[in-house]
């Protein structure tokens, strides 16, 4: 079984645009993210899933440089770019990023991906994303790809198709949905990793900048302990509106 990772990226954020290739440490946000899901014991590769558009011409040179795969589709169509990554490169498994967490744990990645191997025949789809225990910006979203190419054949709505593996949880007649919620060790919704605003990326470029010189694999674990031990930091992107959860069903 062949299991691949598409991470989606752009370089048209609406709120922060270009974010995908500011610099960290001196090195591309994007790059560092890839690095990370590279650490995963399971991920047989990742794929960079773009858009046809010029000003996404840097992150096909980028998945070039990194000598990873890059399919190019549709900048609003989401869900038929990703789909057509799927079918391009043949994945039977896929664990789906977005370009804005880029501090994904590779431990955590291959927990959820872990679940989902041994439970192919209970769920269609495994996530720690649903509902929201773990910190924004840690999700993970495991299925088997032939459950998205069915998806995408379903869904006909423009606004609908700017999502790629979202739209699987719209049909839960049809599709075995389960969640996982975090550990206490790990429960720190309040804490955002993921990278929409200004407050976002400094949040993320400071954490960045404690572990990776020293520890580039650095842990769920280490940020939690690291963003408790700097309250002022944690507090500066967590008044920020999130459009997902216009998309959850938070308990």
């Amino acid at each position: 079984m062949r299991i691949s990772a598409t991470v989606q990226a752009r370089m048209g954020s609406s709120r922060l645009p270009g974010k995908v290739l500011r610099p960290i440490l001196g090195m591309p946000m994007l790059e560092l993210q890839i690095e990370r899901i590279r650490r995963s014991r399971l991920i047989d590769e990742v794929i960079l899933a773009t858009s046809t558009e010029a000003g996404d011409d840097p992150l096909a040179q980028l998945a070039s440089r990194l000598s990873i795969p890059c399919f190019r589709g549709s900048e609003e169509d989401v869900l038929g770019r990703v789909a057509g990554a799927l079918k391009a490169f043949s994945v039977d498994l896929h664990v789906e990023f977005m370009g804005d967490n880029p501090m994904p744990d590779p431990l955590l990645v291959d927990a959820v991906t872990g679940f989902a191997l041994k439970n192919l025949d209970r769920y269609d789809y495994v996530t720690n994303g649903l509902t929201t225990t773990y910190p924004p910006g840690m999700e993970v979203f495991v299925y088997p790809a032939r459950v998205l190419l069915e998806t995408e054949r379903l869904v006909a709505d423009a606004d609908r198709r700017s999502h790629a593996g979202w739209n699987i949880t719209q049909y839960p007649d049809r599709f075995r949905l389960c969640n996982l919620e975090a550990p206490p060790w790990h429960r720190q919704p309040k804490f955002h990793l993921e990278v929409d605003t200004e407050e976002d990326f400094e949040v993320v470029s400071a954490v960045y900048e404690h572990f990776y010189p020293r520890r580039p694999g650095f842990g769920l674990g280490e940020i939690i302990d690291f963003l408790l031990d700097h309250p002022e930091l944690a507090r500066r992107n967590q008044t920020v509106p999130r459009r997902w959860k216009a998309l959850r069903n938070e308990a």
